[in-house]
């Protein structure tokens, strides 16, 4: 008997936790990270054909997630300077951020040697755990910068904080994340 396919939606349920966990990361706030979680799970769901399978389903959801965190973060500062506590406008504001070019998929990854592909994904595995053990804020801004590449003047307004700070964190946060490296990859390669 022939083995099923995966069934999407299982799949992409398998996947929330993950998502939320990153979420939770960069919004700091349970209920804004459960409803942009949500927001991807129901675009992935809406809209399957969207997922070429040119990269794992993880990496997809992971980057329909990143720019639902952007959209939002960037609706959180308009709202502020807007107008506050204005619920019947929240949906308008969200209408007028999604453009034909707003969003985007990650370029599938190049096609090679699978134990190539394989030490890469088990690189970011290890880069992941190291992120996973930075102090909150230290990993919260390294993710907003390098992954969800926005840029130091939204980092400022978002976190509070002058740009001279968000330079020292960044270099704090590479530094650990090096170190954390050194030890759990590429010095793992040093032994093997």
């Amino acid at each position: 008997m022939p083995a099923q396919p995966p069934d999407p939606h299982q799949q992409i349920a398998e996947l929330r936790p993950a998502l939320l966990r990153f979420a939770r990361l960069q919004l700091r706030n349970d209920s804004v990270a459960e409803d942009v979680v949500s927001e991807t799970m129901l675009a992935l769901l809406e809209r399957p054909e969207a997922f070429a399978g040119l990269s794992s389903l993880r990496t997809f959801a992971t980057g329909v997630l990143k720019h639902k965190i952007v959209d939002h973060l960037r609706r959180a500062g308009r709202e502020t300077t807007l107008s506050a506590g204005d619920g019947e406008s929240d949906a308008d504001l969200l209408d007028s951020l999604f453009h034909a070019d707003g969003h985007w998929v990650d370029p599938p990854p190049a096609w090679g040697d699978p134990h190539t592909s394989l030490a890469q994904r088990e690189f970011f595995e290890v880069l992941q755990a190291c992120v996973d053990h930075l102090p909150d804020t230290l990993a919260r801004l390294f993710m907003m910068r390098e992954w969800l590449e926005l840029e130091t003047e939204e980092i400022t307004r978002e976190l509070g904080v002058t740009a001279n700070n968000v330079f020292v964190m960044l270099y704090r946060a590479r530094m650990r994340l090096r170190e954390c490296l050194q030890t759990r990859w590429f010095g793992a390669e040093v032994d093997a």
